[in-house]
């Protein structure tokens, strides 16, 4: 048997700058930003099919807005998916 210890050879490389940016990542905790994530999911995918739902059974609506029925179907899930989009992006790139 020998008394020797074992080394580590990621503790014996000199550290770069990479490192620090993963620590630095590491710390990051699910602040505001994340939550405000997870309500515009809630939106997209519970509040807007809804939306749809509600604007396909009353057609006096769809006539007030302007929109056909084809606009419906188009628009009304495309701006919270593209808000989405946009919330994640800003959520997650952050400095």
């Amino acid at each position: 048997m020998s008394d020797e210890s074992v080394r580590d050879p990621v503790a014996d490389r000199p550290r770069t700058e990479y490192d620090e940016v993963a620590a630095g990542a590491a710390d990051r905790e699910f602040d505001w930003r994340g939550w405000t994530l997870v309500g515009m999911v809630i939106l997209t995918f519970i509040v807007a099919p809804v939306g749809v739902y509600w604007l396909a059974i009353s057609g006096e609506s769809l006539a007030m807005l302007g929109l056909t029925w084809r606009d419906t179907f188009l628009v009304v899930p495309f701006v919270p998916a593209l808000v989405l989009g946009l919330t994640a992006i800003w959520a997650t790139a952050r400095a």
